[in-house]
């Protein structure tokens, strides 16, 4: 039960933030934006496994993980000099993020 409410919750934030992308693209970006799953997913975490330490070092691989994220983004950043389709650009910014989860873990293991 509580499962299906979290994800309920979750998808109603992602399902509003895509609607609004339509009508105004920078609030909705915006929104997105906002550690709002963080948010939840820190609250949720602590809620049903009652553990301070493990939602503290959850807390920090979302803290590591949010700017090494940003890699995805990176080709669309430099898509129009880059002048490929869609799929390639989207292609390169998954890969970066493969990249980045491997820094990511780096990272972690030194913290």
């Amino acid at each position: 039960m509580i499962f299906a409410l979290k994800v309920i919750l979750a998808a109603l934030v992602i399902a509003f933030a895509s609607w609004l992308s339509g009508k105004k693209p920078e609030l909705s970006g915006f929104i997105i934006a906002l550690p709002i799953a963080s948010i939840i997913a820190i609250a949720f975490s602590f809620l049903e496994h009652k553990n301070t330490e493990n939602t503290v070092i959850f807390a920090k691989s979302i803290l590591v993980g949010v700017p090494v994220s940003y890699l995805f983004f990176l080709p669309f950043f430099f898509a129009k000099n880059l002048n490929m389709n869609f799929w390639l650009i989207y292609l390169i910014g998954l890969t970066l993020l493969v990249i980045g989860f491997f820094v990511h873990k780096y990272i972690m293991s030194l913290i």
